[in-house]
């Protein structure tokens, strides 16, 4: 099995363990500032799975949106996803840190519809991604 494939595959299922975890927070209905960074996070993940099995190597930064336009170069259905990855993108600093916010807080101003929202993004953003896997033979 060549290293790239280990890779993808390594990548796809610790995003496929996010996603539950995401599900999770959203059944609990707490934390709902984590549950929109996971979100991100899940989709980050699922989409350097995609990359790794085209065989890059390396693979750096955090940008749903670059990956999906880099991925939409050898696959046109990845395109389908360029604004669930824009959307889940928001989610990667503001979640976080109270800086990346105007006021407040994370924990206190993302709230279930957000992550409801972001839920739904990344869900489309896995049915992509795994199509894509098991198309090149993942």
């Amino acid at each position: 099995m060549k290293e790239t494939e280990k890779e993808a595959r390594r990548w796809f299922l610790q995003a496929e363990d996010d996603l539950r975890f995401v599900n999770w927070i959203r059944k609990e209905g707490v934390f709902f500032d984590k549950g929109c960074f996971m979100s991100q996070q899940a989709g980050e993940k699922a989409l350097k799975a995609c990359l790794y099995a085209t065989g890059k190597r390396r693979i750096l930064g955090h940008s749903l949106f670059e990956m999906v336009e880099e991925l939409s170069r050898t696959d046109e259905h990845f395109q389908t996803i360029l604004n669930p990855a824009k959307r889940l993108d928001r989610f990667y600093i503001p979640t976080r840190y109270p800086n990346g916010l105007p006021g407040g807080s994370p924990f206190q101003v993302y709230t279930v519809q957000d992550l409801t929202e972001a839920y739904e993004d990344v869900k489309t953003v896995f049915q992509v991604s795994r199509t894509f896997l098991e198309k090149v033979g993942l």
